[in-house]
């Protein structure tokens, strides 16, 4: 069952693209948007973070930190940020495989990789936005943008 509005988002410590450890705990006072991918290269994760990309001043004029999660390994993860010029960070939930993913509901077991799920972790560490979408479908980033501007 995934997070919903409220709820204590649960602490993580994952490597970034490159290799820095990267903790939720770390953030707390800054509000936080978890953007969950499939795969890395992918044609509709590359979308979508490409938007993200685009639009990344919507969130980093309000404060917020960005981070995008996948269960692709680091080395995947630094090429990928490179080539389509990401300005916000990647994590790494490669192993203990999926665990961080898990934790928030956000984790497809059969086939061993993260759902699309998007979550805003407010200052205080509470969850103040939830939305999980099924792999195939593509993400409206207009809730996500309506969220933040909500936040204190």
């Amino acid at each position: 069952m995934s997070l919903t509005v409220g709820d204590v988002a649960p602490e993580f410590s994952l490597p970034d693209q490159d290799r820095q450890v990267v903790s939720l705990a770390d953030l707390r006072g800054t509000p936080t948007l978890l953007v969950f991918y499939p795969f890395a290269f992918s044609g509709l994760c590359t979308g979508e973070l490409c938007q993200l990309r685009d639009e990344l001043a919507v969130y980093t004029d309000a404060g917020v930190q960005v981070l995008a999660l996948s269960t692709d390994p680091v080395f995947s993860l630094k090429a990928y940020r490179e080539k389509e010029g990401f300005g916000f960070t990647l994590l790494s939930d490669f192993w203990p495989h999926g665990v961080t993913a898990q934790a928030y509901g956000a984790f497809n077991e059969k086939a061993g990789m993260a759902l699309r799920a998007t979550f805003l972790v407010d200052a205080d560490g509470k969850v103040a936005f939830a939305e999980v979408n099924s792999p195939g479908d593509v993400r409206e980033q207009s809730g996500w943008k309506d969220a933040v501007a909500k936040l204190p």
